[in-house]
């Protein structure tokens, strides 16, 4: 790991001398190419300068422990005892900012959700979750736009896609991919039995259009009247949109808009997105030697989380976590549930990188 930081040391420096030279600043494609490895180094350097640092006052005091007594003696015994524990610290912190960086983790993302087992009260607990990530976003300041979307006449949703933009999107909602299930008793139940329903969440990192490139050719492109449930607008003019990649079978459909040219690109940025995921998954069976994190493969039909009404709590199967406070975490607040997956996920990582 030492030789690792020193070359990541020598690399800021050089980093460092590039940027403080004028004339780079003629081509600002490489100038923000450097900026970007400089920030993205800083964390390092700053934690191994630390390491360094906390490292000769460890052995300062462990030098004069010898040679002093009594409550100098004593005074020094404890600074080398704190010096142990910063380093220790410090260690820690340097293996989690040296693991690989997932590429996807500063994109924006599109989150479909889709009302599983459980008709009606699956299309509401969607509903649920939908206000629920939206009021998640709303936290952390990123901003929602649905792409696509089909209500039940009782205010459900059958199934729902929509874009979440900010920084570290993606790394803030890549663990939601699975299925959630919820044990409640729907307004409808005159016995007060409690139902146990599902819906299914896919988190994708937002693709651009330079990561995949699509053959105008491979694609079928449908339109047709868009109309919804329950008295919403329905389009006299021929506005929504349904396209089919053929080489691969995918169809994605968009009639949220009333124009043509805003549902085409909504289902294009939707295609792009799927397109990508296929290609990443197709990565990662071709790299069968690198271990995936065992917190969640992010696999629809995985199990993720169970949401229970009349106990007021929310349990996370994938890391056992349970929590009492169920009204919260509808209304946004998933912090404390999306740090416990990270620092699972880094743990595991750690764990598998040291048996490597």
């Amino acid at each position: 790991m030492l030789e690792k930081l020193e070359l990541v040391e020598k690399r800021f420096g050089e980093l460092e001398e590039a940027l403080a030279q004028g004339d780079l600043y003629a081509d600002p494609e490489k100038a923000a190419r450097l900026l970007k490895e400089q920030k993205e180094l800083t964390p390092v350097v700053e934690a191994y300068r630390a390491w360094r640092r906390t490292q000769k006052d460890m052995e300062d005091a462990q030098e004069l422990m010898h040679s002093e007594e009594g409550e100098m003696r004593e005074l020094c015994q404890a600074e080398f005892e704190e010096s142990k524990d910063r380093l220790e610290e410090l260690e820690q912190q340097i293996r989690l900012l040296l693991l690989p960086k997932d590429e996807n983790d500063d994109k924006n993302v599109i989150v479909e959700i889709r009302g599983g087992v459980g008709g009606e009260e699956a299309a509401l607990f969607a509903h649920s979750l939908f206000r629920m990530y939206s009021m998640y976003a709303e936290r952390k300041r990123y901003t929602v736009e649905v792409l696509s979307s089909n209500e039940t006449e009782l205010g459900g949703i059958k199934e729902i896609s929509f874009e979440v933009r900010g920084a570290g999107a993606f790394s803030r909602f890549k663990f939601e991919s699975g299925t959630h299930r919820v044990q409640r008793v729907p307004e409808t139940e005159s016995s007060g039995r409690i139902h146990t329903s599902a819906a299914t969440v896919a988190v994708l990192p937002e693709a651009e259009e330079v990561e995949v490139q699509i053959d105008p050719g491979d694609l079928q492109i449908d339109t047709y009247r868009s109309g919804g449930a329950g008295g919403q607008h329905v389009n006299k003019t021929e506005s929504a949109i349904r396209i089919t990649h053929l080489p691969t079978g995918l169809v994605v459909e968009c009639q949220d808009e009333r124009s043509q040219h805003k549902n085409r690109d909504r289902a294009m940025k939707i295609l792009r997105t799927k397109l990508y995921e296929m290609q990443q998954q197709a990565l990662d069976k071709e790299r069968a030697s690198e271990r995936r994190s065992q917190v969640g493969s992010g696999d629809r039909s995985e199990r993720v989380r169970t949401y229970n009404y009349p106990q007021g709590r929310v349990t996370d199967h994938r890391i056992g976590l349970t929590l009492h406070r169920l009204d919260a975490v509808l209304d946004g607040d998933l912090d404390e549930i999306i740090d416990a997956l990270i620092a699972a996920d880094q743990a595991e990582k750690l764990r598998t990188g040291t048996e490597e």
